[in-house]
């Protein structure tokens, strides 16, 4: 991994990942809304960690694939 150079400060690539992955997460959370609302979904907040973390897999590999 690498860090991103903004201005003189030192950003860790992850935590950009980690941003765009809570971006994501957010526009995807909307739609599973709806399921959890009509009882779809048991565990919401498992559910969301799980679906966050994908996001966040997701966000990774494309850093991964075109940065790298």
């Amino acid at each position: 991994m690498s860090d991103f150079d903004i201005y003189g400060v030192f950003v860790p690539s992850f935590l950009i990942q980690a941003i765009l992955a809570y971006l994501l997460f957010v526009c995807v959370r909307k739609v599973t809304d709806r399921q959890i609302q009509n009882g779809w979904i048991a565990f919401s907040g498992v559910f969301n960690l799980c679906l966050y973390l994908v996001c966040l897999l997701v966000i990774h590999q494309i850093f991964v694939y075109f940065i790298v």
